[in-house]
């Protein structure tokens, strides 16, 4: 990695820190490795992608449905899908500090990265999260942290398919958290130990699932660059049969170039029938399906895009994240967050011009209309430049000035965050204005 590109990642877990985007969690007390908080403006972007995902995938399909199932999951779930006997990476450690890595992720397999010591030979760690349910720790009462939104999801078909009437296909959509003890969880928020995925599980007749397969990653691909990403930041890559999880016919990921490099931003499995195989065998719980047009129960393939929020944020904010060269009207160096408007934590900004009663007085009149629809920000601190240059660094749209005319004539100034044009609108016409 050169130092250009290791600079902005640098630059952008500062900026992210510093501007109320992500900081770590429980940094009073020296914080948590991979555990990160999500701040005032970082957790509204957050917000909106879940919604965006409820909006595209369940608002918008008439066989698309919600669910929020629990994150503690019964040990036998988990036993049935496999994951307590194969969730596992390798595992090596150093001798010496006793620091511990993934061995794939190593450049010298023998050496530890952090002290120069010897590194023990690797073995398997399972990587869910454990507890016990109530006062009494044993196995009768052991459960996990879920390590994925899918066994929640595949132990609900039953239900979904009655109470929602279904017909194939369907399909059961869910955006929650996740938990996975990484050895090695690095690259501020792309890998962490609590992460939130939405995730899809759609389920067709099996003659159709490769054919359902190649159209979702078309769709899927498409979702994601509707959030602004570039579409040669974007690459797929198909897993080959050896490196397949153990349910999966036929896997692709979407990756996204990183400033680190090329990493896994969602996937398309084809999982066939392996679950609802599983899950019927080991709870004794029909997980078929009957088909009114041949009269026989089948057990469906499933198709199942997912995509991480934690690493479409990241994505976001480093295509987003620019520094001005000095020659946009902007001071060199000056930050902007080029995020698309829709998905801006703050969609408006208001300022009245001067501390002045009546300026006040409209703007806040102002601000309390337009938050009614939208996110918006009031601003009376220090000279206008400066606010301007605070809301370009959380990719602000618009603001929206107060000034003497406005008493006047009605009319605000905006300006506009890209292209830095100012127009005179009447308040009559803000809202359309904003939503054109």
């Amino acid at each position: 990695m050169n130092k250009e590109i290791e600079g902005k990642m640098e630059k952008i877990v500062s900026w992210a820190k510093r501007r109320g985007f992500i900081y770590p969690q429980d940094e009073i007390y020296g914080g948590l490795n991979a555990i990160y908080n999500f701040g005032p403006y970082g957790a509204l972007l957050k917000n909106k992608l879940r919604e965006e995902f409820l909006n595209q995938w369940v608002k918008k399909q008439p066989n698309i449905f919600a669910i929020d199932s629990a994150i503690i999951t019964k040990k036998e779930t988990l036993q049935a899908s496999g994951h307590e006997a194969g969730f596992t990476d390798p595992l090596v450690e150093c001798k010496k500090c006793h620091s511990r890595f993934r061995p794939d992720k190593l450049e010298k397999s023998n050496i530890c990265p952090d002290c120069g010591g010897e590194l023990s030979g690797a073995r398997e760690f399972n990587l869910m999260f454990r507890s016990f349910l109530g006062p009494v720790e044993d196995e009768n009462n052991k459960i996990y942290l879920r390590p994925e939104n899918a066994q929640g999801m595949f132990s609900s078909f039953g239900y979904i398919a009655d109470t929602m009437r279904v017909k194939l296909p369907f399909g059961i959509a869910q955006v929650g958290k996740c938990f996975r003890n990484e050895i090695t969880a690095r690259q501020f928020i792309f890998r962490l130990r609590e992460f939130e995925i939405s995730e899809i599980e759609y389920f067709v007749e099996p003659a159709t699932a490769t054919k359902e397969y190649e159209q979702w990653i078309d769709k899927w691909e498409k979702y994601i660059l509707s959030f602004g990403l570039s579409k040669e930041n974007l690459k797929r890559r198909v897993h080959q049969k050896k490196e397949l999880a153990h349910y999966s016919r036929g896997t692709t990921d979407i990756e996204f170039k990183y400033p680190f490099g090329w990493g896994e931003l969602a996937g398309i499995a084809n999982r066939g029938d392996f679950d609802l195989r599983q899950h019927e065998k080991n709870s004794g719980q029909e997980m078929k399906l009957f088909i009114q047009e041949t009269g026989k129960k089948i057990t469906p393939y499933v198709i199942e895009p997912t995509l991480s929020l934690e690493r479409l944020m990241l994505a976001i904010l480093c295509e987003a994240y620019s520094e001005s060269d000095g020659n946009d009207k902007r001071a060199k160096g000056e930050r902007v967050l080029k995020i698309k408007p829709k998905y801006a934590p703050i969609t408006v900004a208001i300022f009245p011009l001067v501390k002045k009663p009546e300026l006040v007085k409209i703007a806040r009149q102002i601000f309390q209309d337009l938050s009614l629809d939208y996110f918006v920000e009031y601003d009376e601190s220090g000279s206008i430049g400066r606010r301007y240059r605070r809301q370009d660094e959380i990719g602000t749209p618009f603001c929206l000035t107060v000034d003497f005319d406005s008493l006047d004539d009605n009319c605000v100034t905006i300006r506009e965050r890209d292209t830095m044009k100012q127009e005179r609108v009447s308040r009559a016409e803000l809202m359309s204005y904003i939503q054109k």
